[in-house]
């Protein structure tokens, strides 16, 4: 799997539990997937958020490893 493929898996994830949380819990958790939207927003700018670095450190490689760019 790459980073690429974490991040939205990841995010898809954390989106799908949030909303969960929010049904069964509070409509608070909500808070959770705005987080989650914004970081995939910038992340389509700045093509980084915390999770790409943490799937790094845990030995992920990049879609485009070994290509020019």
């Amino acid at each position: 799997m790459t980073v690429e493929r974490g991040v939205r898996l990841m995010a898809g994830f954390v989106i799908l539990l949030s909303f969960a949380l929010a049904h069964y819990l509070s409509p608070n958790w909500l808070w959770l997937t705005a987080f989650v939207g914004f970081n995939l927003l910038q992340s389509a700018f700045t093509n980084w958020c915390p999770v790409m670095s943490i799937f790094r450190a845990m030995g992920m490689k990049d879609a485009n490893c070994g290509t020019a760019e």
